[in-house]
């Protein structure tokens, strides 16, 4: 006799929560404190993500519970100094959590960038093709790019000193992080040698996907000049919504990522609405265009000869650097690489390093003493003739407040505020006196590691550059804590190279 229809849906119903209570109670680490929702459902992280300022929350939890919390069912947020080299350190066997896939393309078949790559072997294949340019040498080397914006900015400056208005620094240094890495990245330069390169070596899918919301058909724009920066800084205008669109993304991959199994739905769902040349499409045209800028003018340069890669990485943009390695070895860097590296640049490395480079300036502002002290140090220093104008990037090495502010600065105000999320490998580890079974996901979180007292000292919150001053062996100490040290691409290699 077949059971009725409503009871069974009742009891089906009843199973649920069931399962959850079963899941939290049986659970090898239900030990693990946190709060009571995180315990059965992963909602709790989602709503205080929502809310905003989850990095504070996140100190308050550790400061209630300790050194690990349970952020989410299967996941925990670690207050450890030494689990820091164990999760993300060089050999680490620890890979990305799949938080990291929401920012990605949601074609299955698709190939993942750096960014959202989970899988450790090709990640690292990847890194490799590129991890030079991002060498502080590299970095180094392209500096008077980051001169022309930062003149730029300083008329601007001026320009509203003179009128006596008020500015938007957050804003403002946007505009200069945006224009520095678009001029950074795909800036002409006189004495590159154009290399030939065939169109069908060009990315050329029916549709490519930019991590996030965006898919794009590749028509490349033929001929006309096109300016070798964005221009945010000569208006000050958000040019085709690519501020507001970076920050849409960024807000869609911190909440998906989540619940990342409902990213394939959502982005393919809402990618229907993205069909135009604003926002991000904007930020792929324009590298589009400078791309084509320079494989368009083969035609009028005969092939340049192989060099070695030390001659091929030095000089120029990115564009340029990565041409001339694809031109050493197509195979090892295709031009879809040569097109993800810049799009990549421009798309995520503007955000963190006007975040970084507003830190300082707030900084510096709210704590009078620390500013009076540098420009003390920068006084002295062009007294003595030590400093030029501008303040080449070497100069600053020898100026040791300065540095004590920046990495400062980047300490009480990372980039990013939530756990960066790591899948326990094969056989399980030990952290912070837990044994974390595989498949289990742990994370430090930037802020929770800067806040640490038993790392930086009791005054921690404050805003100090004295404390990297206080000895080398100090120093030290303070440097393999510091959690913005730990990637080689992120916002410090950035602000320094732009300080």
């Amino acid at each position: 006799m077949a059971l009725p229809l409503l009871p069974l849906l009742a009891f089906t119903l009843a199973l649920i929560p069931l399962y959850y209570l079963a899941s939290a109670l049986l659970a090898p680490l239900r030990s693990i404190p946190g709060p009571f929702w995180a315990r059965f459902t992963r909602w709790w992280k989602f709503i205080e993500i929502y809310h905003g300022g989850f990095e504070k929350t996140n100190i308050e939890l550790h400061s209630k519970y300790g050194p690990v919390v349970r952020i989410a069912p299967n996941e925990y947020s670690i207050d450890d100094p030494e689990a820091t080299k164990e999760i993300y350190g060089l050999g680490s066997h620890f890979v990305k959590s799949p938080w990291y896939v929401a920012s990605g393309n949601p074609d299955p078949h698709a190939t993942a960038d750096l960014f959202t790559d989970l899988d450790p072997k090709r990640h690292a294949v990847n890194r490799r093709k590129v991890a030079s340019l991002y060498s502080m040498t590299n970095l180094v080397q392209m500096e008077p790019f980051v001169d022309d914006c930062t003149g730029i900015l300083v008329k601007r400056f001026t320009e509203f000193a003179h009128r006596g208005e008020g500015v938007d620094m957050g804003h403002w240094l946007q505009c200069y992080a945006f224009d520095v890495i678009g001029h950074v990245t795909v800036r002409s330069s006189h004495s590159f040698q154009y290399v030939p390169i065939p169109k069908n070596s060009l990315p050329h899918p029916p549709l490519l996907f930019y991590p996030g919301l965006f898919y794009f058909d590749l028509d490349l724009p033929r001929g006309g000049q096109l300016a070798d920066r964005f221009g945010f800084l000569d208006s000050g205008e958000d040019i085709s919504g690519i501020m507001s669109a970076i920050d849409d993304y960024l807000t869609y991959l911190t909440h998906v990522g989540v619940f990342s199994e409902w990213h394939i739905p959502i982005a393919s769902f809402l990618s229907r609405f993205t069909q135009d040349d604003t926002g991000v499409s904007a930020i792929k045209k324009f590298t589009q265009a400078q791309l084509m800028k320079r494989t368009s003018a083969a035609s009028s340069f005969p092939p340049s000869k192989p060099s070695s890669s030390k001659q091929g990485a030095a000089g120029g943009d990115f564009l340029t650097k990565l041409l001339k390695i694809h031109e050493e070895d197509p195979e090892k860097v295709d031009m879809k690489d040569v097109f993800t590296t810049c799009m990549t640049n421009i798309g995520a490395g503007s955000d963190t390093t006007s975040i970084s480079l507003g830190s300082v300036i707030y900084h510096l502002c709210k704590y009078p003493y620390s500013m009076q002290t540098l420009r003390q140090e920068i006084d002295t220093m062009e007294k003595e003739g030590s400093i030029s104008n501008p303040v080449t990037f070497a100069e600053t090495q020898k100026m040791p407040y300065l540095q004590a502010v920046l990495k400062e600065a980047l300490r009480v105000h990372p980039a990013t505020g939530l756990p960066l999320g790591r899948v326990v490998p094969k056989g399980g580890k030990v952290i912070a006196g837990y044994a974390f079974p595989e498949g289990s996901i742990v994370g430090i979180n930037s802020w929770v590691a800067h806040a640490n007292t038993d790392v930086f000292g009791p005054d921690a919150h404050i805003f100090r550059p004295e404390r990297w001053l206080e000895s080398k062996e100090r120093s030290a100490v303070l440097d393999k804590y510091f959690f913005s040290m730990i990637d080689e691409r992120n916002s410090l290699a950035w602000v320094r190279g732009l300080a």
